[in-house]
């Protein structure tokens, strides 16, 4: 991999994180404004835990296994639907209960949190399978350019995370409990959407 190819993936990722945040991205919003940026860590931790998996299998060649089994990814599917929804339930949840009865979670239950809503994602592997072939240099070692390619993904992605959950801290900090609420709930609603659709084009493939 040239240092020119290098850059043009650079630039590919970050136009990809363009877009609003996504469910893990969510997740961690809304764990930084209810505890505070440091004690949500452990959520971005579990997330990018799980896309560093999800990277290994990409890179191992494994989606073929997930793409031929089609029962297989469709049940994967549905669970990471029900699960996001349950975690959108939460957060809605947590956000209108007042914050003397909220019990403060573990780093490890913040971790698990962060972890299994990432892994809930099955088009993740697919992802990452699809993005990777287009930087690699075939004439060269193919699992170092993946540890680049993916190292270069967590880094981003974790840089990022920490940009909007520093901002949504600093919001909280600002303008108190009531902006707490309403983000909350917002971040809870995104997270309901996001398996809702999910559901729907999951509905619409198995129709056809």
């Amino acid at each position: 991999m040239t240092l020119d190819t290098f850059l043009i993936y650079l630039a590919t990722v970050l136009v990809f994180f363009a877009h609003p945040p996504g469910p893990s991205q969510l997740l961690f919003i809304g764990g930084s404004m209810q505890h505070g940026l440091r004690r949500a860590l452990p959520i971005m931790a579990g997330d990018l835990g799980a896309n560093a998996i999800q990277i290994v299998i990409a890179g191992f060649g494994l989606t073929s296994l997930i793409v031929l089994s089609a029962d297989a990814f469709a049940a994967i599917k549905w669970a990471g639907v029900g699960y996001l929804l349950w975690i959108g339930l939460r957060m809605i949840r947590d956000a209108t209960t007042p914050r003397t009865l909220k019990p403060v979670p573990s780093r490890g239950h913040l971790f698990q949190r962060g972890f299994m809503t990432s892994a809930a994602n099955p088009y993740a592997v697919v992802f990452f399978a699809a993005l990777f072939p287009q930087f690699i240099d075939p004439t060269r070692p193919v699992l170092p350019q993946v540890a680049i390619l993916g190292v270069t993904y967590l880094i981003i992605d974790g840089a990022i995370l920490l940009a909007m959950g520093a901002f949504a801290a600093k919001l909280v900090a600002t303008f108190g409990a009531t902006v707490q609420k309403w983000l909350g709930i917002g971040s809870g609603v995104g997270l309901i959407a996001a398996p809702a659709a999910i559901a729907i084009r999951t509905s619409a493939e198995t129709a056809k």
